[in-house]
């Protein structure tokens, strides 16, 4: 099944054409109101473990490893990840991001694992 999901810095402004805004980072992004978010949902139960997230520190480097780690902690997170393919039976959804990498994130890693890349 395909979804329409993208991905987009939290700090971008938000768009029509986003759908459903979904911040699946853990900690709150610095510097952003929850007004100029403009979420839909705050969906942190997704996001990498603490540990894994700390880890990754963003070395593009370790970029695949944690992509592999994450898929695992995704796979034993069923409740969250049937929360977000709730929402992606409605519509588009646009994760959202704090980090400066647009590349290397968690939130290009949950939508290439969606996708089932």
């Amino acid at each position: 099944m395909a979804f329409d999901v993208a991905v987009k810095r939290v700090y971008e402004a938000p768009h029509k054409s986003d759908g459903q805004r979904v911040l699946v980072d853990r900690v709150w992004p610095r510097g952003v109101s929850k007004k100029d978010a403009a979420l839909d949902l705050w969906l942190k139960e997704i996001a990498p473990s603490d540990e894994l997230r700390k880890w990754f520190g963003h070395e593009p480097e370790r970029w695949a490893e944690f992509q592999k780690r994450y898929r695992a902690e995704l796979d034993d997170n069923e409740e969250a990840v049937a929360q977000l393919r709730g929402l992606l039976g409605q519509g588009k959804v646009t994760l959202l991001f704090g980090a400066h990498d647009e590349a290397h994130n968690n939130a290009v890693a949950l939508m290439g694992y969606l996708r089932g890349a």
